[in-house]
């Protein structure tokens, strides 16, 4: 397990996955160890990704300053993180609230950017995020489900304040409510830093109209993937964020919720490779 040393002297690990050409990985949660994150559906098999554990999870030290859990004040992790990884420029890929960070570096640091991918992306740092009617709407198209009935409730109940979260709705986040899902919603919370996860949002993390602003001088294609039954991002918010950037296109996976490298493996992986591997 790799370790480097962020500029705040904190001991930081990423994991090497696979073999190909690196594929740097941030994960989202946000705050989740990048455990959680698997093979990426596959993506082991024809790159080799390197999953950052942000500062406080995983196998990363707890940093002396918490205020440094807020998404701004990690972007320079990241780029610590790329030079020690000896990469001049490097290809992103971010999941959910790591889709935050990586805007804000991608931002900062354009020139280090080869190709970006952010997967079901949490737009935050644009000034955009998913709204309770957006949740419970993709929640609707599940009406079907044999689980729906006592779900629906529940999570209505949280979006609106009026009850704190519950396990019977974790089957919203998922396009497929199977093992493979439970089992990997059921290891969420021993890999996620609760305190970290409060302060990563905090106040002034974001300044999105100067965030808009840098971004036009990011040449590197950027690929926003969207589940078709995610309702954070719905596929209409993934198209919106596609559009702050300069050379941005937007993939939409049919059936799939906030995690589409479980839902379909083989749909994500085709669709990610042909991004990734494209001239």
């Amino acid at each position: 397990m790799p370790i480097f040393t962020a500029a705040d002297g904190t001991q930081l690990a990423y994991h090497l996955r696979g073999t190909g050409e690196p594929l740097a990985v941030l994960p989202g949660g946000p705050m989740r160890a990048s455990a959680y994150l698997g093979d990426l559906g596959g993506l082991t098999a024809h790159r080799r990704l390197a999953l950052l554990d942000l500062r406080g999870t995983g196998d990363s030290a707890v940093p002396a300053d918490p205020a440094t859990y807020r998404c701004d004040r990690m972007v320079e992790d990241v780029e610590a993180w790329r030079a020690h990884m000896g990469l001049e420029h490097m290809d992103l890929l971010a999941h959910s609230a790591g889709a935050a960070l990586a805007t804000l570096y991608a931002a900062r640091h354009p020139q280090r950017i080869r190709r970006l991918v952010l997967i079901t992306p949490n737009p935050s740092a644009l000034g955009m995020r998913g709204t309770p009617e957006d949740r419970l709407a993709a929640a609707r198209l599940r009406a079907d489900e044999p689980w729906f009935a006592q779900a629906f409730p529940a999570f209505r109940a949280w979006l609106t304040g009026e009850a704190d979260f519950d396990d019977v709705f974790l089957p919203f986040f998922y396009g497929r409510w199977d093992d493979t899902a439970r089992a990997h919603a059921d290891a969420e919370p021993e890999q996620v830093n609760e305190e970290a996860g409060e302060r990563y949002f905090g106040e002034g993390a974001f300044t999105p109209d100067a965030t808009r602003a840098a971004l036009s001088a990011l040449a590197a294609p950027v690929l926003v993937y969207a589940g078709e039954a995610d309702g954070s991002p719905r596929p209409d918010l993934a198209r919106r964020t596609a559009r702050a950037f300069p050379n941005a296109e937007t993939a939409v996976q049919p059936g799939a919720g906030h995690y589409p490298w479980l839902d379909d493996p083989r749909r994500f992986l085709t669709r990610t490779l042909a991004f990734l591997d494209r001239p």
